[in-house]
C-alpha cells in the first residue's frame, strides 16, 4: 500500500456538491463493519483521514482517489474480505433477493433488472429463479460478472455499492447507462445516523477495510440524484429509490408521496 498524497487537513472540494469538506477524523485502514461484531483487526499502520462536506454533510475520504483496479483488488476485495463482511456470501444477496420478490414478484414476467456492484449473482439467480424476465448482475471485480452489460433494464438496484464509490457522482451516471427510460434505482446505503456530529468516524460504517469510502446523509443523497434529473424516495435509513418520473410499472406497490 502507497503513502497517501491527500492526507492534509487542508479543506477540499466536497466530491458531490463542490462545497468545502473538512477533516472529520481518522481511522486505520484495518477498521471494519465487523468491530460492531466483536472482531478487531490488528493495526495496518496507514492512517486514512475522513472528510464532511460543510453544505451538503457528505463525508468522505481522498486515499483511495487514485487507486486502480488492481489495487482495490489487492487490498480490499481480496481473499481476506470474507472475515470482514461474513454476510456478503449469502446472507445479504438473498436477503434484498426477498424484498425485491416482495414488492415486484406479482409482475416478474414483465420486468427486467439489472443488479449493478451484484458480487456473486446469487441475487439475479433469485430473481431468475422466481420467474423473473429478465435479471442479470454486474460486478467490475467480481467475475464472471466483470462484463460490462449493453442491455438497459426498467429497474437497476445496487445494494451496498453506493458507500464503496471514491466518485458516487459517476458511479451513478453509469447505473442510469443501464436504465431505461421511465426506470427506476434501487439503492441501499446506509445514511448517517442523527448523531453523527458526536460519532464522526467513530461510526461502525466508516471502514475503510470494508471499501466504505463515502458516507451519505440524506442531504448529499438527494443533492447527488438531483443533479441527474432524479427524485430520491427513502423507505428507510438504509433503503432508497430513485426515478426521473414514477414508473407506471411501480404504481400499486410503492407509494410516492
Amino acid at each position: 500500500m502507497r503513502i497517501p498524497t491527500s492526507a492534509s487537513p487542508a479543506p477540499r472540494a466536497c466530491k458531490i456538491c463542490g462545497a468545502a469538506a473538512f477533516v472529520l477524523g481518522v481511522v486505520d485502514f484495518n477498521k471494519s463493519c465487523e468491530e460492531l461484531r466483536g472482531l478487531k483487526l490488528p493495526l495496518s499502520g496507514h492512517p486514512i483521514y475522513y472528510r464532511q462536506c460543510s453544505s451538503c454533510e457528505f463525508a468522505f475520504t481522498d486515499y483511495f482517489d487514485d487507486w486502480s483496479h488492481d489495487e482495490f483488488l489487492s487490498n480490499i476485495y481480496n481473499t481476506g474480505y470474507k472475515q470482514i463482511d461474513p454476510d456478503f456470501e449469502s446472507v445479504r444477496p438473498l436477503g434484498n433477493a426477498n424484498f425485491f420478490i416482495s414488492l415486484f414478484g406479482s409482475k416478474s414476467e414483465s420486468i427486467s433488472v439489472l443488479d449493478f456492484g451484484g458480487g456473486n449473482g446469487k441475487f439475479s439467480a433469485a430473481l431468475q429463479s422466481a420467474g423473473f424476465l429478465v435479471a442479470d448482475t454486474y460486478d467490475p471485480f467480481m467475475p464472471p460478472y466483470d462484463s460490462r452489460p449493453i442491455s438497459r433494464y426498467n429497474i437497476v438496484t445496487s445494494f451496498e455499492t453506493l458507500e464503496h464509490s471514491p466518485d458516487p457522482c459517476a458511479t451513478v451516471t453509469e447505473m442510469l447507462a443501464f436504465l431505461e427510460d421511465g426506470g427506476l434505482v434501487i439503492i441501499s446505503t446506509l445514511l448517517q445516523p442523527s448523531d453523527f456530529e458526536k460519532l464522526g468516524t467513530d461510526w461502525w460504517y466508516a471502514a475503510p477495510r470494508n471499501g466504505h469510502v463515502s458516507l451519505q446523509s440524506q442531504k448529499s443523497l438527494t443533492h447527488l440524484w438531483a443533479s441527474k434529473g432524479l427524485t430520491v424516495l427513502s423507505l428507510n435509513a438504509n433503503v432508497h429509490f430513485a426515478f426521473q418520473r414514477f414508473p407506471e410499472f411501480a404504481h400499486g406497490i410503492l407509494v410516492v408521496k
